[in-house]
């Protein structure tokens, strides 16, 4: 949005990544400079040899979800032996909290304890801004960047000769497609339910079979009777949104 990209289709790598497919006109032909300018922007945490060193150009604008403890690991950052994350992260240049966090660290019985612990302690320096007392510490906020947020490939984003995988291709270590992503319904998405080729290919076979016992019918599109249609619904609605704003566009030049 901060770049003028309006035709923004985010796929599924089908394994780990994700992929932002900008169709804008403009963008399309931008230089590889331009492109890798683009992509400094857009990089949140920078990570160095040296720990300590990033830059987070829109860290105002980045907002944190906690999810519940039931969701696997409860959507908290891993805090192993020692805290060893917490010295190396963000407390290297606060030894008031990292000594007296190392030393309770070993206390609790689980990441998950060792969490709470770090993050109520930094939020009560954030609430007693303003009395002098204390210094407020965003430590927690910097190890959930450092872990949790996504790291962007700039030789991908900046090359125009690049190779890329395309939507609906196979990834060839795990199977599964590299299926277009519905924003409006992303908390539902889940990558481990995505179809596989091998599951492609065993809906088709079904479909045959029940196929030859029914009647004659109108022929559908093999995909329309996989797990692959919602996805390509989506990818379809992207096409047909992109279209209409192209003929609009085209009609407020002529």
């Amino acid at each position: 949005e901060d770049l003028g990209m309006k035709h923004r289709l985010w796929v599924y790598s089908g394994r780990r990544g994700v992929h932002c497919w900008v169709c804008d006109d403009a963008v399309r032909k931008w230089s590889p400079a331009l492109r890798a300018a683009a992509v400094e922007y857009l990089t949140v945490v920078k990570v160095a040899r040296r720990a300590g060193t990033r830059c987070w150009p829109l860290f105002q604008r980045i907002s944190f979800l906690e999810w519940s403890h039931s969701a696997g690991s409860g959507g908290r950052v891993y805090i192993g032996e020692a805290g060893l994350a917490v010295s190396v992260i963000s407390l290297d240049l606060r030894p008031q909290h990292r000594e007296l966090l190392q030393g309770e660290f070993s206390k609790k019985r689980d990441s998950v304890q060792r969490w709470e612990l770090l993050k109520g302690r930094m939020e009560r320096t954030r609430r007693v801004v303003g009395t002098g007392k204390s210094t407020p510490c965003y430590a927690d906020w910097e190890i959930m960047l450092q872990y949790c947020f996504p790291r962007l490939d700039i030789n991908v984003s900046k090359g125009v000769g690049h190779l890329l995988k395309s939507p609906f291709s196979v990834h060839p270590k795990t199977g599964r497609i590299s299926v277009p992503l519905d924003l409006q319904r992303l908390d539902q998405f889940d990558p481990f339910a995505v179809p596989t080729i091998s599951s492609l290919c065993h809906e088709l076979d079904m479909a045959g079979d029940d196929g030859e016992q029914e009647e004659p019918k109108r022929h559908a599109r093999d995909y329309k009777k996989t797990s692959l249609a919602p996805y390509v619904q989506v990818f379809e609605q992207f096409v047909e949104e992109m279209e209409l704003a192209r003929r609009g566009e085209l009609l407020r030049r002529s």
